[in-house]
């Protein structure tokens, strides 16, 4: 092939990659809708249906409890089913959640809708970062994973323009009557374009070896990669299923498994329990706390979401470029630093300022330069394709109930240690993640999906 003819194939190559990865990553933005419509929706039926504080924490926490699930599930439901397959399962989930909490005349109702919402997270979650590590060329794998990270935020950040615009459109009855309704059923317009999208995506090529379907995985390959390199690609993939399918049993009994899969689990937890969805999810509240009016809080966190979106476009770029432990090390860097001033001021007095919006709006940029995005790249590829999945669905199912538990612990904590402790807290944490980035986690970028397992044995 002559070098202009490898051009061509390379320009035709990534943009065929790059399509199917949007498509997946759309996955995300259902995420992101998902977990913050209900923020702008939860006064208005908290109205409806008189809900006690116990209720409104339970119509919060009620999606997380199903992604807990649903991450747990991800793995098996993938490997046997397929990774296409398992998408069309959550789209579907996702349009019966929209439809579900949109129309309910109890409170029991709302929840269960939530609930089957929350599987629908739980599997994309898991599987929309690792469709797009296993269908990457590896010198794009970081950006395209991180696809679905940038569509979260972008989920996140359209859903407050979207309840803005619901919630002005009638009067306070209407509002909660029927405005919480529509907040959530709009969630049904991206859940079908999510659906019908995915029929036009191919499978995993990985999967398809593991199920011998050679044939279909070639076609598939040679697209990515070209005939030359698209042999070679095949031939490592299927000596890497030469070894026995993964259990959970054999990702303890082997010592690089089970390092791999002890950096994958921490590295989700870290990225919860360093504060990020404290911040996200209570951003009014703390605001409020340092002495901002109600509407003053509501623009300094659409603000918040701004610099969410635009450190995660950054990070798409530069994680190919830099390496993922590069942004890991300066990012949890970023937001110890942060969080160590912002802690100050509550302790200091000092938090009716402009210090601590800076020192917030840095922390959120520091974390979406780094651990937001790429703790989702690295479980997706850190692990060996016979355990890929089970791995993966353990990591990812450890994130969400490290979330589950921030989400809880978070106010009762700032009520009765103060702010201070609470961002003093989530600071150790931080320094706790650059280190343990420092010593444990390899640079895996233009690293060969099939190649990264040798890194736990150098490590």
């Amino acid at each position: 092939m002559s070098t202009q003819q490898q051009t061509q194939h390379e320009t035709s190559s990534l943009k065929f990659v790059t399509l199917i990865s949007i498509v997946a990553a759309i996955g995300g933005l259902l995420f992101g809708f998902d977990t913050a419509v209900v923020s702008g929706a939860i006064g208005f039926m908290g109205e409806r249906f008189s809900l006690t504080d116990f209720q409104v924490g339970w119509a919060v926490s009620s999606l997380i409890v199903g992604c807990i699930v649903g991450a747990g599930f991800s793995g098996i439901l993938s490997d046997k089913f397929g990774r296409k397959r398992t998408l069309i399962a959550a789209a579907i989930l996702f349009i019966i959640s929209s439809i579900g909490s949109a129309i309910p005349e109890t409170f029991n109702m709302y929840i269960i809708a939530r609930i089957i919402g929350g599987l629908g997270i739980g599997l994309t979650s898991t599987i929309c970062p690792l469709y797009n590590a296993e269908v990457a060329p590896t010198k794009y794998r970081g950006r395209l994973v991180a696809l679905n990270q940038l569509a979260t935020v972008t989920g996140i950040f359209l859903v407050y323009f979207v309840n803005l615009w619901i919630s002005s459109s009638g009067d306070h009855n209407w509002q909660v009557d029927s405005a919480w309704r529509w907040m959530f059923g709009v969630g049904i317009i991206p859940g079908v374009i999510f659906l019908i999208a995915l029929f036009f995506v191919p499978e995993s090529p990985r999967w398809l070896v593991k199920k011998n379907r050679n044939e279909e995985a070639t076609v598939i390959l040679n697209r990515i990669h070209g005939t030359t390199l698209a042999k070679e690609e095949l031939a490592d993939i299927q000596q890497s299923f030469k070894k026995k399918q993964g259990t959970f049993k054999t990702l303890l009994k082997s010592p690089t498994l089970r390092m791999a899969l002890f950096v994958g689990v921490v590295l989700a937890v870290m990225q919860q329990v360093t504060g990020i969805n404290a911040v996200m999810y209570y951003a009014p509240e703390i605001f409020k706390a340092a002495g901002a009016g109600t509407n003053a809080a509501l623009i300094q966190t659409i603000l918040i979401g701004f610099i969410n979106f635009a450190f995660t476009i950054l990070a798409i770029w530069l994680i190919d470029k830099v390496g993922r432990k590069q942004l890991l090390l300066v990012g949890s860097a970023g937001m110890a630093i942060s969080l160590i001033v912002i802690s100050w001021c509550f302790q200091s007095g000092n938090a009716d300022g402009y210090l601590l919006l800076i020192f917030i709006l840095l922390y959120v940029a520091s974390f979406a330069v780094s651990l937001g995005p790429v703790v989702w790249v690295i479980i997706s590829e850190i692990f060996p394709n016979h355990v890929r999945g089970i791995a993966t669905a353990i990591a990812s199912m450890s994130l969400w109930i490290a979330d589950y538990v921030v989400s809880q612990s978070f106010p009762p904590l700032l009520s009765s240690a103060g702010p201070a402790l609470t961002f003093g807290i989530f600071a150790v944490l931080s320094i706790f993640t650059f280190f343990f980035t420092l010593k444990k986690i390899p640079e895996t970028k233009d690293v060969p999906l099939e190649r990264i397992e040798t890194l736990w044995i150098k490590n």
